[in-house]
């Protein structure tokens, strides 16, 4: 399908709003009127500026059948190039729902955060009948999601005011895995070689290293830490002595006194064994995931985890003997192979277990996933027609027995451009996941593939700082990453960030 633009820039925001429609299509953009003329489908968008009016037209022809909108900007609009993007995406949604029969249900909104719009309305004093009433009219959000949104809004609000200019939190990353799921495109190294499994005991010591080299950058600003993250990959891929090395590290270069909440993602069910669990419990951590994705064993053996469902209970059984009160479990709705039938048999498995978080994720396509070209692509595609089945049901069972949605964001090629949803019992509301989904403050981030987002407190504008993704990256080119992170003690330097540095209560 061509997307032909004239008069405009707008390229990406045009690919996102067609791709509501066309997920997984082959979308070229061009400037070449000539292409209307090949047969093929194709996105026509036009801006034209006369006298401090824009005028914009959209005209589609797809299979045969086509259609056409203008819209006009008036001088009195003060920008024009963000309500250009919005009308061009409205006009696209316009058109095309009558020629594909597809409603997304987040409207026109393509973005990874929608729930932080929300927020940014309701902040500055806006009703949330007002709210939902703009999202409706403007960017065609259904009801079912203004509602999620809302309810997911309001379930934040007293985490996010828990965070002051002075708090941050540390992601530690440990980019290992027992074997690559089919879905992922995360930078993550399976270990089933044993070239790669030789790489985990260099990667722990410089991991080490780099904790102790961003706790003396950041020591002089005298911020607070409020969370502690490990993610991956899986970080119980790493033995317990390993892992109680990491954690040493931590405790040896942050002040975890005023930590609210301090998780590790024990991913796998498989690299899950008592030990594990008895030496992060003494290490203050107070927060796991045992993430089954599915409690089908055919379906795990169709996305490559070589664990079973049993296991997945065991698991869930030995981290509950060793008293972890805080545990979440990720499932994906839409996984190849998974049908409504069994993905509802899991959700209400999950239920019976009663653990604290269930996190929904929607499966996203990416490119650089096994499933991500070709006839895989579009086999995974094909399966997954009962996706929004799915997820409607989760939501529905899960809210009905006593969970709340927290946090919720969307990914690029999400099928059905659906949602991923953290639900939660009262009171246990993953932080982390709320801190970094609405940038609430800074997040310093190491290990492969870490990137720290430091927040200004003055602007609120994020800086970046970067580490290499892969493991043999990361050790090959250590040195780089020690000196990238000078960066994040400069930054907290700056005039503009002198307020961090004040010891500030709360």
């Amino acid at each position: 399908m061509y997307i032909i633009n004239i008069g405009h820039q707008l390229k990406y925001e045009n690919e996102c709003a067609a791709m509501l429609f066309f997920p997984g299509e082959k979308l070229i953009t061009t400037s070449d009127l000539g292409c209307m003329d090949t047969g093929e489908d194709y996105i026509l968008t036009v801006v034209e500026q006369d006298g401090g009016q824009w005028f914009l037209f959209v005209g589609v022809c797809i299979g045969g059948k086509a259609g056409q909108s203008y819209k006009v900007i008036g001088p009195e609009c003060t920008n024009k190039r963000d309500e250009c993007e919005r009308l061009m995406a409205y006009m696209m949604y316009q058109l095309l729902k009558p020629i594909t029969g597809k409603s997304p249900g987040w409207g026109i909104l393509t973005g990874i955060r929608p729930v932080k719009l929300f927020h940014k309305r309701l902040d500055s004093g806006i009703s949330p009948e007002e709210t939902g009433r703009e999202f409706k009219e403007k960017f065609l959000v259904s009801s079912k999601k203004i509602n999620l949104a809302l309810q997911t809004a309001a379930k934040e609000g007293p985490v996010l005011k828990e965070s002051r200019p002075n708090h941050f939190s540390l992601y530690v990353s440990v980019p290992f895995c027992p074997t690559r799921c089919h879905y992922c495109s995360f930078v993550s190294q399976a270990i089933s070689t044993a070239k790669a499994r030789g790489l985990i005991p260099e990667y722990t010591r410089l991991l080490c290293e780099e904790i102790r080299c961003l706790g003396k950058q950041l020591a002089p600003a005298n911020l607070r830490l409020s969370t502690v993250y490990f993610g991956g990959g899986t970080p119980t891929t790493l033995s317990a002595e390993q892992l109680k090395q990491v954690c040493q590290a931590v405790a040896e270069s942050f002040d975890l006194s005023t930590v609210s909440e301090y998780t590790v993602e024990a991913g796998r069910p498989d690299t899950i064994t008592r030990e594990k669990l008895q030496m992060l419990k003494k290490q203050g951590v107070s927060r796991i995931s045992i993430n089954p994705q599915t409690l089908n064993n055919q379906v795990l053996k169709l996305i490559g985890r070589n664990h079973t469902a049993e296991q997945t209970l065991e698991a869930f059984a030995l981290a509950r003997e060793e008293g972890f009160d805080d545990i979440n479990m990720d499932l994906i709705a839409g996984l190849p192979g998974d049908t409504l039938e069994s993905f509802c048999s899991t959700i209400d498995r999950i239920i019976a277990l009663k653990p604290e978080n269930v996190t929904v994720h929607t499966l996203s396509i990416k490119r650089s996933a096994n499933y991500g070209g070709g006839e895989n692509r579009q086999k995974a595609m094909e399966a997954a027609q009962n996706v929004e089945a799915m997820v409607e049901y989760a939501q529905q069972r899960l809210m009905g027995s006593g969970w709340q949605p927290y946090y919720l964001y969307k990914q690029r090629n999400t099928l059905g451009n659906l949602e991923n949803v953290g639900y939660c019992l009262p009171g246990h509301e993953g932080r982390y996941n709320i801190y970094i989904m609405d940038e609430t403050h800074t997040i310093a981030a190491v290990g492969g593939g870490g990137v720290s987002k430091l927040k200004d407190p003055v602007t609120g504008d994020i800086s970046r700082v970067f580490n290499y993704k892969y493991p043999f990256e990361y050790i090959s080119r250590f040195d780089e990453i020690l000196k990238r992170k000078e960066k994040v003690g400069r930054f907290f330097e700056k005039d503009n960030a002198i307020p961090l540095r004040k010891n500030t209560e709360g």
